[in-house]
Parts: C-alpha cells; structure tokens; sequence
C-alpha cells in the first residue's frame, strides 16, 4: 500500500531520520541525551500548580464535548488577553481553541489553500509551517532571515517573492529556531507589505513572553487592525503545559467581505468536534493573575541562567559562532565553513548522535539552504548543557566529512 501522493513533498526533519535512529539506539540499550525538543517537562520545568489543580478540579465536567470552538471562560479569557495587549475588537466569539498551536495551523491553513497558492514562510521556520503548506496543497516559499541582523527578516527579499498567487505571510516571534525578537520596525514593515498585497498575517507568538535582556516583544495584531491577522499562541512553552495540547489563535483585522473565511474555520472546527476538554480548563487560571514565567527570564531566573551559559559556551568552541537569542528556547548555532567543511548536516547530527550519544537537530531541517547550521534547546540544567557542549566540541575537534 503507497502513501498518498501530497505526502511526498512533505517534511517534517526534526522528528524524521535522525529521531528515529536515536530510538533505535535507545531500543538496542543506549542512554541518549537529548536537546532536540522545546519540552520543558523532562527537565524539571514543570507546569504551575495552580493550572494543574483547575484541570483537575473541573475533570467531572469535562467528561462530554465541548462547544466546537472550545468552552466559553477559556476564549473569553483568551480575548481579554488580546485586548490588554492593544488588540482591538477582539471578543470571544473570534477565538477558537485547539489541540495545540500544531493543530491550529493545520486548520488555518486548510480554510485558506486552493492548490498551487502561495504562503510566505520564514527561512529558517519552524518547519511544520512548511509541511503544512504543502500538505494542504500550497507551495511554501521562503523569505530569508538575516543572520547579520540578527534573525530579522530580509524585507527587501520578502518583497521579492510575492508573486501574483501569494494567500499569506506567516510571522514567527519570538523565532524558533533562531531565538530572534522582531522589532516594531520590522513587524511594521513586514504588515504594509500584507497590506499592500491584500495578504492575510498568521502570527505564530507561541513564545511570546520568554524574552530576554529587555527584549519587548510586540504583538503583530495590535500593529495592525486594518489587516487580516490570525494570532497563535497555547499553553505548552510559556506555560509548560506542552503535554496538555492546549491552543488558541485569535482573529482580528477581518472586515465583513472576509467573513467567508472565519465560515470556513467554523467548518473545521466542527468537524473535529472540539478540542479536548480537560485541558481547556487551564487557560483561563493561565492567562489570568500571577504569570510564573516571568521569574524564570529575568535575572537569576533559570532560563535565561541557561541560556547564558550554554551561549558562551557553545560560541566558545573552535568554528563555531552563534547570535545570542532574545526569546524562545534555542541556540541556532554557525558552524564556520573554513573549520568545519560539512556538507551534509543530516549526517552530521546522526554521527554526533552515534559517536556521543547526543540529540540535536540540523539546520536544513528548519528550511534553510546551507548545511552549517545546528539547533540546540538550552532547557536543561547547566551541569547537563556543560556535558553536551563538551560532546559537541570533542566530535568537532576531529570530526570530518
């Protein structure tokens, strides 16, 4: 039996060749240290007390389905949420709930698509936007971020690729991989090309509140009331809740002709019957009263500790170079083509992974078109990442292709 034809353009690397020969290795007996993965539990960060208990003290009631958009407090806690932030107009009714952000864009993305439209995705990207495009029949194209500039995007190139069949502009910030923060400058010029275009922004802020060194994150919506913008964010990072499958996006900017649209993300809200009910129960004690986050990314906090460390000594290692991250959970490290001539970076993690028995992710696999890149989440311990960085430097020292 073959697998269906629109499968073959789509991947997704992060969890492809390189995990499942970590899982073979793990089958045959070995303890692999993993850094592939933004999860937070298996690393002590656990989700906030408070969240658990309200999940669980409402386990009774939530035995039946829900509402298709999700149950009414959580998206009225989700909109208030976007009108604190300057999102205007933004009611209950405009927010839908879903099994995670991975859902959500799924859904999105299948009430926009006709085959052989045209999404704007960044290079690097977080790359289930990618497979997603495809898999609904679009074609991804990618506008290129600069490392020069620290991760913002290109406008210039981004200007370049829109073409008559160009749907949408997908934002990702804070970005994963690359831990860039937009400026408003930025997020404001990206906006007058949407609107410039008549193009629809799907904001993917899944990270918005782990920012560090001062860094403000501006919410793309708020920049925007006049453009078609889907908001994203959920539970499992600033949260997490990542285990508890639980998101939410937010739809603002939308005139009466794009009413169609939102008809169409009711549809499929419908048909996957709703999203699950228990941990829809979280969101309102999540967004509401004492953000736990906060502590963890400021100084002394624990995350940005981390990130610190693993930075300095990551770009410590002979070849290799990183811009430090302001937000989310990753080093996207450079590995200089003078020292290290690698071309091949899939190979190049499966080998780390073999001879040291460390999991990360290479670069290509978020969409990018050189081999000299590689992603490390920096959520474990100090004592943990000095292992790992050191793994990583005794594999370099020798390593060659």
């Amino acid at each position: 039996m073959r697998q269906a034809k629109r499968l073959k353009s789509v991947r997704y690397d992060i969890r492809g060749p390189v995990l499942r020969r970590a899982q073979e290795m793990e089958a045959a007996g070995h303890r692999i240290l993993k850094l592939n993965l933004g999860n937070p539990a298996p690393w002590g960060l656990a989700t906030p007390a408070p969240i658990v208990a309200d999940v669980v003290q409402n386990l009774v009631e939530a035995q039946g389905y829900s509402d298709a958009r999700g149950i009414y407090s959580a998206r009225v806690a989700v909109a208030q949420r976007y009108q604190n932030l300057g999102v205007t107009g933004v009611q209950p009714d405009d927010v839908l709930l879903g099994n995670g952000v991975s859902e959500l864009i799924m859904m999105v993305l299948q009430a926009l698509l006709d085959s052989g439209d045209e999404v704007l995705v960044p290079s690097p990207d977080y790359p289930l936007w990618t497979a997603a495009v495809n898999l609904c029949g679009g074609q991804a194209v990618h506008y290129r971020c600069d490392e020069s500039a620290g991760w913002q995007p290109d406008l210039e190139h981004l200007a370049s690729r829109i073409t008559e069949r160009t749907r949408a502009l997908v934002v990702i910030n804070p970005n994963n991989p690359t831990g860039a923060v937009y400026s408003e400058q930025t997020l404001l010029g990206m906006i007058e090309l949407a609107r410039r275009h008549g193009l629809m922004i799907f904001a993917d802020e899944i990270y918005d509140r782990i920012v560090y060194d001062g860094a403000t994150h501006h919410t793309l919506a708020a920049l925007a009331p006049d453009v078609p913008v889907v908001s994203m964010g959920g539970l499992s990072k600033v949260y997490r809740a990542a285990g508890f499958r639980s998101g939410w996006l937010a739809t603002s900017g939308f005139t009466g002709t794009d009413t169609d649209y939102v008809s169409g993300l009711q549809l499929l809200a419908n048909l996957r019957v709703c999203p699950n009910v228990p941990a829809q129960h979280a969101i309102q004690t999540a967004l509401g009263g004492y953000q736990s986050i906060d502590e963890l990314i400021r100084p002394g906090g624990r995350l940005l500790e981390q990130r610190d460390h693993a930075w300095r000594e990551v770009v410590a290692i002979p070849g290799v170079d990183c811009v430090k991250p302001d937000g989310a959970l990753y080093l996207f490290a450079r590995l200089d083509p003078a020292v290290h001539k690698i071309h091949d970076d899939e190979k190049l993690v499966i080998d780390l992974l073999e001879q040291q028995h460390l999991l990360i992710s290479h670069g290509s696999g978020f969409n990018i078109d050189t081999p000299d890149h590689l992603r490390m989440v920096f959520l474990a311990p100090t004592d943990v990442l000095d292992d790992a960085i050191g793994r990583i430097r005794t594999f370099l020292s020798t390593y060659r292709q």
